[in-house]
C-alpha cells in the first residue's frame, strides 16, 4: 500500500529542512504504519464539499442579510452602535482614524470601526451602510466554520451541520445585524483558528515525508520544518482581531500555545528522540516570530491612518502633555502610547459600581446565556394585527447550543485528557481563550456580547459530539441510521428553537402576549 502524502509535504536536503517535493519511492521497515498515522486524510469528495459549503453559506447569507435596516432607533443607530457608527463616519471623513478628543470615547482600536466605515461609503450613513460589513463577516464566518468543522472531522455533512447550527445561533445572528465590533473580532479570530488545523496538517504530511525517509532520528530534536505560510497567515489574522479589540491578545498566547504542542505531538509521531524538547528548540522562535511578534507587528500597522493624520485623537500628545514618558521614542510612539495608556484607563475605571446597567452580565452567565441583553425595544407598534404591538432586538444565544455549554464541555475536558483527542482539546483552548480571561477582574462591567467569539467554539465542539452519536463509517447500517435520526432530531430542535425566536432577534414586531412568551426565564427580563 502507497503511503499517502500530499503534495505540500516537503523533500529533504542536507540540512534538514523539509521543502516542498515529491516522496521519494524508497521505504524503510516499520515506516509505513508511523507515515499513514501522521499523514492527514482529506474526505474524497472535495468537489461536493465545496458546493455544500456555498450553498450554506449563500443560506447563511439570506438570513443574515434580511431586512438588515430594521430595527432603528428611529432611524439612528441601537445600543452601542451609537458610538462606533459615528466614529465609523469620523473615519470615512477624515481618511482612517477619529477625531474626537473633547470626549475621548475611543475604547477600542480602529480595525473594527474601519470595516463599519467601508460599509458606511458604500451605503451611505443609513442602517444598511453601517450594517452591511457586519453581515459579510456573520455569513462569512459560517464559510469558515463549515471548512473547519469538515477538515476536523473529514466529514462534509458534519461541516455543514456546523454552518447551519452556526446560522441558527442567536448571538452569532444578532451581532451579524448591528453595526459593532464583536462580529469583526470573532471573525478574524476564527479564520486565525482555520489557518492553524491548516498548519497542523501540513507539519503533519511533513513529518510523514520524514518518515518514509527515515530520517526522524538524524537529529535528537527532528527536523527543521521550513518556513510555514498558514502559520504565517494566523499571525496576520490574530493581529488584526486584535486591531479590532485588545481581547485579541488572550488568542495570540492560547494559539501560540496550542501550535507549539501540536508541533510536539507531530514529532513525537514521527519518533523523534526528544519531541517536546525537539518543538521547544525548533519551533518555539519561529512561533514566536509568527503569532506574536509578527501579531504585533500588524496591530500596530492598523494604526496607519492615525500616524499619517494631524488632527487624530492624542496624534500630538507628546508635544503637549506632561506626563508621556518614553523620551528616547520618537514622538509620534510616545503620543500612540498615551493614547493607550488612555484607553487602558478607561477599561480600567469602566467598573459595576454602585449603580450596574441593567443588562450587565458576568462571565459564569455567559455559558448558557443567563442574561441576555436588549439592544432595542418599543412599544405601541404597528404590524402585528393588533391595536399594541412590541418591537424588540435582544441578544439571546440559541437555548438548544447554549444551554448544552456545559455539558459539551464536560465531555470535551473527558475526551481531550481520557482519550487525547486533538480536536476537543483545540476546541477547548478557543473556547477558553474568550472565556476565561475575564474572571480576572470581576468588577469590571461586562456584557453578553462579549461572549460573541465562543459561539463558533460551542458549535465545533457540538458538531464533534454528533460526530460520536452518528458513529464511525464502518459502523453498522443501523448504528449510523440510529444516529442519523438523533442528529437530525437535535438540529430540527435548534432549527425551530431559532424560527421561535426570530421575531424577538430581528426587531419584527409581534404582540405584547408573544413578547412575554420569548421571555422563558426571569433572568430574561
Amino acid at each position: 500500500m502507497n503511503v499517502l502524502v500530499p503534495s505540500s509535504g516537503g523533500n529533504a536536503v542536507r540540512d534538514g529542512t523539509v521543502r516542498d517535493g515529491q516522496v521519494p519511492p524508497v521505504r524503510y521497515p516499520g515506516e509505513h504504519d508511523r507515515a499513514a498515522l501522521l499523514t492527514p486524510r482529506e474526505p474524497a469528495d472535495r468537489l461536493r464539499g465545496w458546493i455544500v459549503t456555498l450553498v450554506v453559506t449563500l443560506v447563511a447569507g439570506v438570513v443574515r442579510f434580511w431586512r438588515l435596516g430594521h430595527a432603528t432607533d428611529e432611524g439612528t443607530p441601537v445600543f452601542d452602535e451609537k458610538h462606533y457608527v459615528p466614529q465609523a463616519w469620523q473615519m470615512l471623513r477624515n481618511g482612517g482614524f477619529e477625531d474626537n478628543p473633547g470626549y475621548e470615547l475611543v475604547a477600542h482600536p480602529p480595525v473594527g470601526k474601519q470595516l463599519i466605515a467601508a460599509g458606511e461609503w458604500l451605503f451611505g450613513y443609513t442602517p444598511w451602510g453601517w450594517r452591511v460589513s457586519a453581515a459579510l463577516a456573520g455569513t462569512l464566518m459560517v464559510l469558515l466554520i463549515i471548512r473547519i468543522a469538515r477538515r476536523m472531522t473529514r466529514s462534509t455533512l458534519l461541516g455543514a451541520l456546523a454552518g447551519v447550527l452556526l446560522i441558527c445561533d442567536g448571538v452569532s445572528h444578532v451581532q451579524a445585524r448591528v453595526g459593532m465590533l464583536d462580529v469583526f473580532h470573532a471573525l478574524f479570530v476564527l479564520a486565525a483558528f482555520s489557518c492553524l488545523l491548516v498548519d497542523r496538517d501540513r507539519v503533519r504530511a511533513r513529518m510523514a515525508l520524514v518518515v518514509t525517509e527515515n530520517r526522524a532520528e538524524d537529529s535528537v530534536f527532528g527536523p527543521r520544518l521550513g518556513f510555514r505560510w498558514w502559520r504565517f497567515g494566523a499571525g496576520v489574522l490574530l493581529g488584526i482581531s486584535c486591531g479590532v479589540k485588545w481581547s485579541g491578545i488572550y488568542y495570540v498566547a492560547a494559539f501560540l500555545l496550542l501550535s507549539i504542542v501540536w508541533d510536539a505531538l507531530a514529532r513525537r509521531g514521527a519518533g523523534v528522540r526528544r519531541p517536546w524538547l525537539g518543538a521547544l528548540v525548533r519551533d518555539t522562535v519561529p512561533g514566536l516570530g509568527s503569532l506574536l511578534v509578527l501579531a504585533l507587528g500588524v496591530y500596530f500597522a492598523t494604526w496607519a491612518g492615525w500616524y499619517a493624520s494631524e488632527t487624530a485623537t492624542d496624534r500630538h500628545a507628546a508635544e503637549i502633555a506632561d506626563d508621556v514618558g518614553f523620551g528616547f521614542l520618537p514622538d509620534v510612539l510616545r503620543s500612540l502610547l498615551y493614547y493607550h495608556f488612555n484607553v487602558l484607563e478607561f477599561h480600567t475605571h469602566l467598573v459595576t459600581g454602585d449603580d450596574p446597567h441593567p443588562w450587565e452580565s458576568k462571565p459564569w452567565a455567559w455559558p448558557m446565556g443567563m442574561r441576555p441583553m436588549l439592544y432595542y425595544y418599543e412599544s405601541g407598534m404597528p404590524g402585528c394585527g393588533q391595536g399594541d404591538c412590541v418591537q424588540a432586538t435582544m441578544l439571546l444565544g440559541t437555548p438548544a447550543l447554549w444551554w448544552l455549554a456545559l455539558p459539551v464541555a464536560g465531555w470535551a475536558v473527558w475526551r481531550a485528557t481520557a482519550r487525547m483527542d486533538w480536536r476537543y482539546a483545540a476546541v477547548l483552548v478557543g473556547y477558553c481563550a474568550g472565556f476565561l480571561p475575564w474572571f480576572g477582574n470581576l468588577a469590571r462591567q461586562m456584557y453578553y456580547f462579549y461572549a460573541t467569539p465562543l459561539a463558533p467554539f460551542l458549535v465545533l465542539g457540538i458538531v464533534l459530539v454528533l460526530g460520536e452519536v452518528l458513529g464511525r463509517a464502518n459502523a453498522s447500517p443501523e448504528r449510523r441510521k440510529t444516529g442519523m435520526l438523533a442528529i437530525a432530531l437535535y438540529v430540527g430542535l435548534v432549527v425551530a428553537n431559532f424560527v421561535w425566536l426570530w421575531p424577538i432577534l430581528n426587531g419584527f414586531s409581534i404582540t405584547e402576549a408573544h413578547w412575554q412568551a420569548e421571555l422563558w426565564l426571569p433572568s430574561w427580563r
